[in-house]
């Protein structure tokens, strides 16, 4: 069964830039597309980007696009988030998650989603 364990969370100014990390284990990361979501204090989790198995497609939620990149590589089993000048509103949660129907490229759909890592906390203040 496929695990997976985000990290590089962490405090940042706004204006900054983050890198978030998804490695995956137990399984070959090219089998699914991958997506990364996030939950902020109150608010229901929503879809931040996604790319597929092969990274050929990526989405994107308007609130990130332009400041947030998704990329992955298949070799080391990892996907990645990189999260430039970052809002206050980007403080949350964020997860990582495979779908294993990724014959579809990829979606911003939580319900898709088949495995879930715990998350790593991302926070933007001054």
């Amino acid at each position: 069964q496929l695990q997976l364990v985000e990290s590089g969370g962490g405090l940042v100014q706004p204006g900054g830039s983050l890198s978030l990390d998804c490695v995956g284990s137990g399984f070959p990361l090219n089998y699914y597309a991958i997506g990364w979501f996030r939950q902020a204090p109150g608010k229901d989790r929503e879809g931040v980007a996604c790319i597929s198995d092969y990274g050929g497609i990526t989405n994107y939620a308007s609130s990130v696009k332009g400041r947030f990149t998704i990329s992955r590589d298949n070799a080391k089993n990892t996907a990645y988030l990189q999260a430039n000048s970052v809002k206050p509103e980007d403080t949350a949660v964020y997860y990582c998650a495979a779908d294993r129907d990724a014959i579809r490229g990829c979606v911003l759909t939580e319900l898709e989603y088949d495995y879930w890592g715990r998350g790593t906390q991302i926070g933007v203040s001054s």
